[in-house]
Formats: C-alpha cells, sequence, structure tokens
C-alpha cells in the first residue's frame, strides 16, 4: 500500500511537469530562423530580431540587435534596466548627455554591460555587430537630443 502511495504521488507530480513540457514552458530558437526586421527607434542600417516576449509592453523580452560597423547610437535613456550580451563583433558605450568616442568601455565577444534604467548612455561600433539584450519591458529609448531620434521627421 505504501509503495502504491508513493507511486501515485510520483505519478501525479510527474503529470504535470510533463505537461508544462508540452505547453509554452519551452522554445528554441536557431540564428537563422530570425525574422529581422528595421527598427523605427535606430538609425538606417540597424536590424532588430524578437527572440522572446514584446518589449514594447510589461515583461519579460529578449531581442537582439544587428549593426553595421560605424554604426552610432546617440546619448539616449531607458525606462527600465537593460542588459547587454555581445553575442559578434564588439561595442563601445559611455556615459553622458552627447557621444563621445573618446571616453567609455570596449565590451568584446562573450562581454556584458548593465544599464540601469534612466541612466544617459550611448553607443559606438567600430565592426558589424550582434548584441543580445533582454530585462522587463516595457522598454524604450528617449534620446537627449530629439534632434538624434530617427522616429521624429526632420
Amino acid at each position: 500500500m505504501r509503495r502504491l502511495s508513493i507511486a501515485g504521488l510520483l505519478l501525479a507530480a510527474i503529470v504535470p511537469l510533463q505537461a508544462l513540457a508540452a505547453d509554452d514552458h519551452h522554445m528554441t530558437v536557431q540564428a537563422d530562423g530570425l525574422k529581422w526586421t528595421a527598427p523605427a527607434a535606430y538609425a538606417k542600417g540597424a536590424q532588430f530580431a524578437v527572440l522572446k516576449g514584446d518589449p514594447t509592453k510589461e515583461g519579460l523580452y529578449v531581442v537582439r540587435l544587428k549593426v553595421p560597423a560605424g554604426f552610432k547610437i546617440a546619448a539616449h535613456t531607458h525606462p527600465n534596466d537593460e542588459n547587454v550580451t555581445v553575442l559578434s563583433g564588439s561595442f563601445n558605450i559611455g556615459t553622458g548627455d552627447k557621444l563621445d568616442e573618446t571616453k567609455g568601455s570596449l565590451i568584446k565577444v562573450g562581454g556584458y554591460s548593465f544599464v540601469a534604467k534612466g541612466m544617459t548612455h550611448y553607443a559606438w561600433f567600430t565592426e558589424e555587430t550582434v548584441l543580445q539584450l533582454h530585462g522587463m519591458g516595457p522598454q524604450g529609448i528617449t534620446y537627449v537630443d530629439p534632434n538624434d531620434d530617427p522616429r521624429k521627421a526632420k
């Protein structure tokens, strides 16, 4: 009788785990399966792919940003923390209200950068680079100088 109770308990514990695995609790994404788009919030040349979630909504998001050599992102802030991992290439990140290529830190492949919500920062790229960004949404970008915002009609 005791053996049956333990078996029953184990079965009851396993069945919900199998049900979870069959639902939306596991996913994989291959690099060649990403759908790249041109994000309006970045200058021409940037490409953006969403891996999980929706960065414009509440909850966890994971996205990738691909930029060409010479790409720059003017000084800006985000409404929530941002976590950045360099997947290929490298990037330079600095803090302050104006992009200054004489200041900042170089982050290489495998490197990570954390940017706290509201912190003014900027970035520039000397080679083609792919970044993976993740955090809790809603996320966004506000440029220090509104004239740097590619979403604004010029």
